[in-house]
């Protein structure tokens, strides 16, 4: 009699999203401890925190972190990035912040944007590129502000630049020759690569069967249960390798193949991850930003959550739903309702414009609960005094700075 296939466990709703928070650490109040050093340990466990030019409210970044770390400055990002130099700035599948330590398997990706000049070729030359490079060496960091030779042009769209430097700096940072040394707001500083870190030699770039297991395993970090599309967000070419590398460790007994309530989408998990995970400590509320990690995949949020987001600020004001800048709130494991929010920096208040409960979510003691979370979340969104006051790029001219 040939071997029975092993039946494929089966994950409740609840024990999925609960799986989920806890990999997310948005089930305890403070996971990741306080102070400066909390900063990279978050962005260390969660691999990247994406970075987002919308300033209606506090920039998603920095959101993202408040999330799990209560008492969390604009500071100690800074701190991460140009003094500790323990995060930088790549491209994941946004602009985001990425833990120094996994560096190496980025260095291949910069090659890689190296060794494709078709991709610049509207944004000058190589020579362009190394009279700027060899500026910076000469005369230390800059930012855009700090090149005032350029001819202006008109912008191509809504996110270009009237500066031709700015494609060249841009240029450079995706090759790898520059870094973004330190950030105020959208404004960026940039430095030589090697130079900021400090460096005589460079890491060894991961091999490319590195960087599949690392894209795996960081995933596995984060979410706990995985999807090929949760593993490869946006990043369609790297799925070939990452299937054949699940299927590996299944073969292995290091993966489990288990069913997420009644998709037919393939999940996996660890082996020897305990399927059950206790609740989220109770009291907690989380105001989540829409770049969130819980929440930047959609397809996976309906499927864990049963709530399906949408980013409405791009839509006409007569087709929103949930306002132009909703944010979900999660008390313990349930998206409950969306907050449109906005700060008005110089009265000092948090503008609700609008509050919308899911069906079935709203109580009196919720409400209370999300207004004592508003309270908080003002306090931070004013903390430190204004930040880039004012505008909502969306409906206004991007800063020129801004990439």
């Amino acid at each position: 009699m040939p071997p029975r296939t092993p039946r494929t466990p089966t994950l409740a709703p609840q024990e999925a999203r609960r799986i989920w928070l806890n990999a997310q650490r948005l089930d305890v109040a403070e996971p990741f401890g306080a102070g400066p050093e909390a900063t990279r340990a978050a962005v260390e466990h969660l691999g990247y925190v994406q970075i987002d030019t919308i300033n209606v409210i506090e920039r998603c970044h920095h959101h993202i972190l408040f999330s799990r770390i209560p008492s969390y400055e604009r500071a100690h990002l800074a701190q991460a990035q140009s003094v500790e130099k323990s995060v930088f700035e790549y491209w994941t599948h946004a602009l985001s912040y990425v833990p120094t330590r996994d560096i190496r398997h980025f260095l291949g990706a910069m090659k890689a944007h190296r060794e494709e000049p078709k991709r610049w070729s509207a944004v000058g030359g190589r020579e362009e590129t190394r009279k700027l490079l060899r500026r910076i060496r000469r005369d230390g960091a800059l930012t855009i502000r700090d090149i005032d030779t350029d001819v202006l042009v008109e912008k191509a769209h809504l996110w270009a630049s009237k500066k031709p430097s700015k494609g060249l700096l841009e240029r450079a940072f995706y090759d790898g020759e520059l870094v973004i040394s330190a950030r105020s707001g959208m404004l960026k500083t940039y430095e030589l690569f090697d130079r900021h870190f400090g460096w005589e030699k460079r890491p060894t770039p991961a091999s490319e069967r590195q960087v599949t297991a690392y894209l795996l395993d960081r995933a596995l970090r984060s979410q706990g249960v995985v999807s090929l599309d949760s593993i490869c967000h946006l990043d369609a070419p790297s799925k070939k390798a990452v299937a054949e590398l699940i299927a590996a460790r299944v073969k292995r007994r290091e993966l489990m193949p288990v069913k997420v309530a009644e998709s037919t989408v393939p999940h996996w998990m660890p082996r020897d991850s305990a399927v059950a995970v206790d609740a989220p400590e109770p009291g907690l509320v989380h105001i989540l930003s829409p770049f969130d990690p819980l929440i930047i995949q959609r397809k996976r949020l309906k499927l864990f959550f049963g709530y399906a987001h949408a980013f409405e600020a791009y839509l006409p004001k007569e087709k929103r739903i949930f306002g132009y800048f909703g944010l979900p709130v999660l008390i313990d494991d349930a998206v409950v309702a969306v907050l449109d929010l906005k700060t008005d920096r110089q009265a000092g208040k948090l503008l609700i414009q609008q509050w919308t409960w899911l069906e079935g979510q709203e109580s009196a003691e919720r409400k209370t609960r999300i207004e004592a979370a508003l309270e908080r979340f003002e306090r931070f969104q004013l903390a430190n005094g204004p930040v880039d006051a004012g505008v909502e790029p969306i409906e206004a001219e991007l800063l020129d700075e801004a990439l």
